[in-house]
Order: structure tokens, then C-alpha cells, then sequence
């Protein structure tokens, strides 16, 4: 199977000498193409750092990022920002609409920065596939948390990209919002091929997901292959960050 990103001897330290942190320590690991995949970890254990360095958003201290036959830590900051405009989707916890721009204006947004126009047919299979095909005059305030995560999840789908990141996706919702939303992820992995790998401490969460990796202190320590509620849990537990 084709792996889209591909972390290689990754490792980021924070600061310098006495105080220097290590983030992550030696990560290598790939993420193929057309999976859902999970990390989580204890606080502290490098959740964050690790997206963050998979998407280009942060530079390894040492290590290799590629992004299909890409490699990133070469990249300067606007070939950079290129390419996480044009080949990544970004889902975060806080949705991050623009308030003052309609439902379909804040889908389109990406592709209006990179100067392309929304391809129809497509942007009408995502808006459907989303549930938002009545919302698209609205703006976020008018919008229910679920409802602007699907908008956010739309925005990050419709420069057709090759991977899709998200950041505790759900943390913001609750529960029965968090299930319809990562059923939606878990449709777009099966219906339409894409990758997608998602930073959580919710092993419900986790439980969409076709792996999980569990990180500690910077390292890849353990992965769950079609995981459950209870193994996800238990796991977690025996790193301690359930205790």
C-alpha cells in the first residue's frame, strides 16, 4: 500500500542546552493512502508535535518529512504554505469559520486563496455528502457546533487534497455530535479514498479509526489495528494516562 506521508527519523527538540525538551525522539512511521488513522498518547507525549511535522506546519530538528515523493523539511516557509493549501485539509477543534462569510463562502475559501475555481459537480457532492446542501446561504453564527465542524470538514475536503489532518476534531462537541462527525470522517475514508489522520484522547473517537498509534515521551510505543472502545481505553491506561 502507498504511503502518503512518511515520517523518517523525525525528532524535534524545543530550546536549547540546559532547557532544551524533546518532543519527539526518532519517529518513523507511515501513513498509507486511503486509511484513518489515530494518534493518541498522554499529555505531553507528543500528540501535537507529531501533526504538526507530518503537515508541514512545524520543522524537524532532524529526520525526513515526505508528503507523497515530497519532502518537506527542504521547503521554505511559502513553498510550504503552498502546499498545505493545495494538498493538505486541515479540521481543527475550534472550526475556525470566517463569521462574516456565508456556509458556501467558507467551504470555497481555500481554492478562492489559491486563485482556482470551485469545480461544480464536485463541491456539490461534498456539500451533500456533509448534510449541509440547505445551509450553504447561512453563516456560522446561525449553525450548530456540528454544523460548522461539517463545514469545516467540507472546506478541508474540497481542494480534493491528499491527506486530511485533524486536531481533536470533536473535542468542542458532544458526544452525539462527535459520533455523526466521525462517522462523516470514517464515509470519506471508505466512499472517497481519502487519508485521513486525526490527533485524539477520546478512544471513542479513536475507534473510527483503521490504526492507532499510541505515542510516549516523543515515540511511536504501540499501534492497535482495527481497534475498540475497551482496547483503545486500556491501552491508554496502561501508558498512564488514565490513572
Amino acid at each position: 500500500m502507498n504511503n502518503v506521508v512518511c515520517l523518517d527519523a523525525v525528532s524535534k527538540v524545543y530550546g536549547r542546552g540546559q532547557s532544551a525538551v524533546a518532543a519527539l525522539r526518532e519517529v518513523t512511521v507511515g501513513i498509507p493512502k486511503g486509511s484513518f488513522t489515530a494518534v493518541m498518547g498522554p499529555s505531553g507525549s507528543g500528540k501535537s508535535t507529531f501533526l504538526h511535522c507530518a503537515a508541514g506546519l512545524d520543522k524537524p530538528t532532524s529526520g525526513s518529512v515526505r508528503l507523497g515523493d515530497t519532502e518537506l523539511s527542504t521547503m521554505n516557509e511559502t513553498q510550504l504554505t503552498e502546499l498545505r493549501r493545495e494538498r493538505i485539509g486541515f479540521v481543527f477543534q475550534a472550526f475556525n469559520l470566517v463569521p462574516s462569510l456565508t456556509v458556501a463562502q467558507n467551504i470555497t475559501l481555500p481554492l478562492r486563496l489559491a486563485g482556482v475555481r470551485p469545480e461544480g459537480a464536485w463541491l456539490k457532492e461534498i456539500v451533500e455528502r456533509v448534510g449541509l446542501a440547505g445551509r450553504l446561504g447561512h453563516r456560522p453564527a446561525q449553525l450548530s457546533g456540528g454544523q460548522q465542524q461539517r463545514v469545516a470538514i467540507a472546506r478541508a475536503l474540497v481542494a480534493r487534497p491528499e491527506v486530511v489532518f485533524g486536531d481533536e476534531p470533536t473535542g468542542a462537541l458532544d458526544m452525539m455530535t462527535a459520533r455523526d462527525v466521525l462517522t462523516l470522517l470514517r464515509e470519506v475514508v471508505n466512499a472517497l479514498g481519502q487519508t485521513v489522520l486525526m490527533v485524539t484522547h477520546d478512544p471513542i473517537a479513536a475507534s473510527y479509526a483503521d490504526t492507532v498509534l499510541f505515542l510516549a515521551d516523543g515515540r511511536i510505543v504501540d499501534s492497535v489495528t482495527a481497534p475498540t472502545v475497551e482496547a483503545v481505553a486500556e491501552r491508554m491506561t496502561r501508558l498512564g494516562a488514565y490513572v
